[in-house]
């Protein structure tokens, strides 16, 4: 059970420390570049991480979810509600920014994609606290 609780720490450090450095490192380097570069450089950035978070979200709360089953500890569900929420969280709150942004091409650029995309990296922090707060929650199921 240690292994498998400690697995979804690692998935859950993992998500957290990538969602903080698009947060904290390429989200403000983006926002330097001309609005051209801008959304250029956000699609593919984008796609790649929603692949590599997602399953990073999801490995964790199954690792999160078989922990609790094994314990019956409440802090091991707890730690996977606070990852996977992360699913609901971009389906539902993310993912209408960043259809608006993916339909937007390259001549279409203005102030507003601009907008859209500072207006992103708000609601992609959200992604980070919620993966720091389940790697507070499972390192303290581990201790």
């Amino acid at each position: 059970m240690i292994f498998v609780g400690l697995l979804a720490l690692v998935f859950a450090a993992l998500f957290a420390g990538a969602a903080f450095y698009i947060n904290f490192a390429e989200q403000p380097a983006r926002l330097k570049l001309e609005p051209k570069y801008l959304l250029i450089q956000w699609a593919p950035s984008y796609k790649s991480g929603f692949i590599m978070q997602s399953t990073l979200a999801v490995l964790s709360g199954l690792a999160g979810i078989y922990s609790y089953t094994q314990t019956q500890d409440w802090r091991w569900i707890l730690g996977a509600a606070f990852i996977l929420a992360n699913w609901p969280y971009t389906l539902l709150v993310i993912m209408p920014t960043n259809r608006k942004l993916l339909a937007t091409r390259e001549n279409d650029i203005n102030a507003t994609t601009i907008d859209l995309i500072r207006h992103w990296g708000k609601l992609h922090a959200a992604r980070t606290i919620l993966g720091l707060s389940a790697t507070c929650i499972f390192t303290w199921a581990l201790v």
